[in-house]
């Protein structure tokens, strides 16, 4: 069954968390929200949770309207990003929590419940810690048993609420893979919020990204990379430049030089803005054409290398170029600069 999000409007005072917000998660879908802080991300999962009551529009799974169903009939599990464990219970406890709270006639009993208990803490790899308190967890260990907690009442759908935000960027890399290999056996509709762009494009079918209470665009994360809809999709999905440009015969003039667009759709010719990726660049000797630059630093960590440029209008700027590139350069070395392959958007 399909969760459905039709017209979603919410509102703080005067501040509109939600406008007008609609989309589709399939049956089974790992759907990722993605925006900046304030996009509308958290409040839509809390909505759909029935944490928050949506001023209009509905909320449909299959044929229910979750959204006239009390919070606990929503057949929803809910992850939050500082693990809301108990801290007095135990990871078997809290792992059991949700099921001891079912109403009598549907809670299960003691030995069914343990056995359940025991089948989390395999799934989520904690087998032999169910005796431990979360405290003598780590941050990762502690996120998997917030996990098992949620999947113990079998919910129909799981929301994920930046469930990783807390973790260093290794535990983050190795929690996502797993997560991953967690939705494809549970088969679970899942709704993941985040704001770490390489997060959302790894982990996710699809992306929904939202920019001031609305979805900007949705799609695969290949499309959302390759075929960005407008200039913040381009820039919220990795570093870019921009630089002031001419259309003309449906090639981008930078800095004197014709340069490439990309994207299905011509921009109209004229004025525009050329957004360019740091590793979108052609290093050349000073006398080249494109953009006189003199090198302040060479930076040689990490897959790409990076250089510290300042362009001979003042402006400054970081490219990435190939180690091999960058062993031939030092800093105070002039250079130009020819950028490929852009997107362009009209001047506003």
């Amino acid at each position: 069954m399909s969760l459905d999000i039709t017209g979603i409007t919410k509102s703080f005072g005067r501040f509109p968390a939600l406008d007008d917000v609609s989309l589709l998660a399939e049956d089974g879908e790992f759907l990722a929200l993605l925006g900046p802080s304030g996009s509308g991300k958290t409040t839509l999962l809390r909505v759909i949770a029935g944490l928050e009551i949506a001023d209009s529009g509905a909320v449909r799974f299959g044929d229910e309207d979750l959204l006239a169903k009390p919070v606990r009939q929503r057949g929803i599990g809910f992850v939050f990003q500082h693990y809301a464990l108990f801290k007095h219970m135990t990871v078997a406890q809290n792992i059991a929590f949700g099921m001891h709270s079912k109403p009598r006639k549907l809670r299960p009993n003691k030995a069914a419940i343990n056995a359940k208990v025991e089948e989390l803490l395999s799934l989520v790899q904690l087998d032999g810690l169910g005796v431990r308190f979360p405290n003598q967890l780590s941050g990762g260990q502690r996120q998997r048993v917030a996990l098992a907690r949620a999947l113990a009442v079998e919910p129909k759908i799981l929301l994920l609420d930046e469930p990783f935000g807390a973790l260093d960027a290794k535990v983050r890399r190795g929690l996502r893979r797993w997560l991953r290999e967690l939705h494809e056996r549970t088969g679970l509709t899942t709704i993941f919020v985040t704001h770490d762009q390489e997060e959302a494009l790894e982990l996710a079918d699809r992306v929904a990204l939202l920019k001031d209470g609305k979805v900007e665009q949705i799609g695969t994360p290949e499309e959302l990379y390759h075929e960005p809809a407008s200039a913040f999709v381009f820039d919220f999905l990795g570093d870019s430049i921009q630089f002031p440009c001419t259309v003309k015969g449906g090639k981008a003039i930078i800095a004197g030089c014709e340069v490439t667009i990309l994207g299905r759709e011509a921009p109209p010719e004229g004025a525009g803005v050329a957004y360019v990726r740091p590793d979108s660049f052609v290093v050349g000797p000073a006398d080249g054409p494109g953009f006189g630059a003199r090198i302040r630093d060479v930076l040689l960590a990490g897959p790409d290398a990076r250089i510290d440029c300042v362009l001979d209008d003042d402006g400054t700027i970081e490219v990435r170029v190939p180690h091999a590139v960058a062993e031939k350069l030092a800093p105070r070395n002039r250079i130009s600069l020819i950028p490929h392959e852009v997107r362009v958007w009209p001047s506003i």
